[in-house]
């Protein structure tokens, strides 16, 4: 399934592993939660007009620690933290069993076990991939080098073309083979090109890392420091091939439909051999970023084959080096973890296994997760809660002052279209060809990645099969899909404090309601309203309805790009601009469908708290988080996502409600006046 991120709108930056906080579940005994609102996180000294974020969250922040392990910490990891350790329980139990060969119980559990099994991997170093070395290192001319990524794909690797299978953005009912940049091995091109203090040193530490791996294989010092030298020359001229993290969110200047006869011709690349190599035959393709294969076929034939093979040697083990013995490991995370993220140690193997096991088996793994954690009931109230937010948008729409009637009756009929998935897919995958033992960690990960392309080439030009997820159950995350016209939440996110089926009506809406009407807003942001009801890339917005709805985006991007993160580093308002539109449209949308309910139409006080100060108190002590320096300014630089606190200070400046909830007025540093409040949705 094409899961690109540029079209698939997540809740949060991708958090690797799923929640669950004290649940009440099935079989786990735990007594069900009866308090859902944490008074003595707040520091009720901080004027709330002036910082609601702090307000509400303040003394928890002044009292936590990011863990040595973490590159921040809050809400979601927390959740993701406590669920590793569900996962682990269900995963533990398996050591007792003794499951049928091929079963998902035997295929997760040694799968697991075999991550588990350190003396064994260490024993091995890196012969895993020898193999694969010694083709690299066999290869005598551009052509070979070719040959040999496209054979890679089949084989579980794959290098420099960037492919994968999805729906064609025009035609969303067919699957076509599309090929996107890649050939980085920094987060994007700015990581190459920036003169920053900052930078300058992040590509100091990348190539020492590059020839850290080259020493772990017996290269001498200076040699493998040459080669790091080479590679991070060759991958500049890439990057300045490369669209930016800005540029990659137009889903119109990122469509580019060829024949592949065409294509031949402007590339000068044989694709048809190189397919046919891969293992496929088609007539036409997409190509999100054209520049970058001219770009590629140019340094392909002008820069020494020598280099290349440098640079497919380092891309072999660094792709693979979780894979492999300690050192290799150590290495990968004293740069990505270190450097980038800004953790101090690694995650406990045993945590870092349940994470890939989620990763690569996800829908094994996810089926005995939702026996054990997730409630039919819990479902019926997540379905309730999705209808009232969809009912409240539709009554947004329809009350909208700078949008025709012409283009209401799309949106509202585009809004009913959503296809709603709740919990985990109504069909799970097969992992039949999976082949998983005990004793073959590195061959066992190799396999899930040979089942996973195998399962590419065959929907290539089939029917898109619309009940595919792209998220494991488990995940603490939700997505908006425009191709699928979609709004999914898996199982794990459905958790406290996100949700709970006993707690009150502002604590759901003001925390899963607003996710809710987050993703249903991705629909009508400014990269989903590009596409019509049926998951098509196509203008159905009338042009004079497009241009007062590109002037209000342009306003929220002003107001966000004056947010400023660690001194002088701003918020990026273009890239951040969709998720920003849905914080915004989200709190709007649950906060109308919380006042349809009983309580959001009372004034009972609850912990002396009106309904409405409990809603947007709720909403948050959601996004309660600290992170690391590191972490931030690469979030800043290829995140979508803003800062947390700015999703809840930005988003609550342009909140008319909250205003009055919490009696905020002018002198407060959060105040707006009502003609500076920015209303879309």
């Amino acid at each position: 399934m094409r899961f690109n991120p540029s079209v698939c709108i997540a809740f949060v930056a991708i958090v690797t592993a799923s929640c669950n906080n004290k649940p009440s579940t099935k079989d786990s005994g735990v007594p069900e939660r009866t308090v859902f609102f944490d008074k003595s996180g707040m520091d009720t000294t901080v004027n709330p007009g002036d910082d609601f974020y702090r307000y509400a969250n303040g003394k928890w922040y002044k009292e936590t620690k990011i863990p040595a392990s973490q590159s921040s910490w809050g809400t979601f990891n927390i959740l993701a933290d406590d669920n590793i350790k569900n996962l682990h329980g269900i995963l533990d139990s398996l050591k007792t069993l003794s499951p049928a060969e091929g079963s998902k119980e035997q295929k997760i559990g040694d799968f697991y076990a075999s991550g588990l099994d350190t003396v064994t991997i260490d024993k091995k170093g890196y012969d895993p991939i020898k193999p694969e070395l010694a083709k690299i290192a066999a290869i005598n001319d551009a052509q070979q080098l070719i040959n040999f990524c496209a054979d890679a794909y089949k084989e579980g690797s794959g290098y420099l073309f960037g492919f994968g299978v999805g729906p064609d953005d025009k035609n969303s009912n067919k699957n076509l083979a599309y090929f996107n940049q890649t050939g980085l091995g920094l987060p994007n091109r700015e990581y190459y090109t920036k003169t920053d203090s900052a930078s300058v040193k992040i590509r100091a530490a990348y190539g020492k890392y590059i020839a850290k791996l080259f020493i772990l294989t017996g290269v001498d010092q200076a040699a493998a420091a040459k080669n790091a030298a080479d590679i991070i020359k060759l991958e500049t001229a890439i990057a300045l091939s490369h669209s930016t993290p800005n540029e990659l969110r137009d889903p119109v200047k990122n469509y580019h439909k060829f024949a592949v006869s065409d294509l031949q011709k402007k590339s000068g690349m044989d694709l048809n051999a190189i397919f046919s190599r891969m293992g496929f035959k088609t007539d036409t393709i997409l190509v999100g970023q054209p520049k970058y294969f001219i770009t590629l076929n140019t340094l392909l034939k002008s820069q020494p084959v020598a280099l290349w093979k440098k640079q497919l040697t380092f891309m072999s083990l660094n792709s693979s080096a979780n894979y492999l013995s300690q050192p290799f490991q150590d290495a990968r995370f004293d740069f990505y973890g270190k450097v980038l993220n800004g953790q101090k140690v690694q995650k406990e193997r045993w945590k870092r296994m349940t994470q890939i096991v989620d990763n690569d088996l996800g829908e094994l793994l996810g089926q005995l997760y939702v026996d054990k954690y997730f409630t039919s009931d819990a479902k019926k109230r997540m379905l309730d809660l999705v209808n009232n937010l969809q009912t409240a948008y539709k009554d947004r729409i329809e009350k909208l002052d700078w949008m025709s009637p012409e283009t209401k009756k799309k949106a509202i009929d585009k809004l009913n279209a959503f296809t709603k998935k709740i919990g985990y897919p109504d069909k799970w995958k097969s992992y039949d060809d999976v082949e998983i033992r005990r004793d073959t960690y590195f061959d066992n990960a190799l396999s899930v990645s040979k089942h996973d392309y195998s399962e590419l080439l065959k929907r290539i030009n089939k029917p898109v099969d619309k009940m595919e997820w792209g998220m494991t159950p488990p995940t603490v995350n939700a997505y908006y899909n425009p191709s699928f016209n979609e709004i999914v939440f898996p199982a794990g996110i459905l958790q406290f404090p996100f949700f709970d089926k006993n707690a009150d009506d502002a604590i759901n809406y003001g925390a899963i309601g607003a996710g809710i009407g987050h993703e249903m807003t991705h629909g009508f942001d400014d990269q989903g309203a590009q596409y019509d009801k049926n998951g098509n890339l196509k203008e159905w917005w009338t042009p004079q309805d497009a241009a007062r709805f590109k002037t209000k985006t342009a306003a929220i991007g002003k107001q966000y790009d004056d947010y400023v993160v660690l001194k002088d580093l701003h918020v990026n308002g273009s890239l951040t601009m969709g998720e920003n539109i849905a914080d915004n449209g989200g709190i709007a949308i649950a906060y109308q469908a919380f006042k349809n309910t009983a309580q959001g139409k009372s004034d009972k006080k609850i912990d002396g708290l009106t309904p409405d100060q409990r809603f947007f108190l709720s909403f948050a002590q959601l996004w309660r988080s600290k992170q690391s320096d590191e972490s931030t300014r690469m979030r800043i630089s290829a995140d979508p996502h803003s800062p947390d606190i700015y999703r809840v200070n930005g988003t609550l400046s342009n909140t008319e409600a909250w205003y009055k909830a919490f009696n905020i007025k002018p002198g407060d540093k959060m105040y707006k006046p009502e003609t500076e409040r920015i209303k879309i949705w």
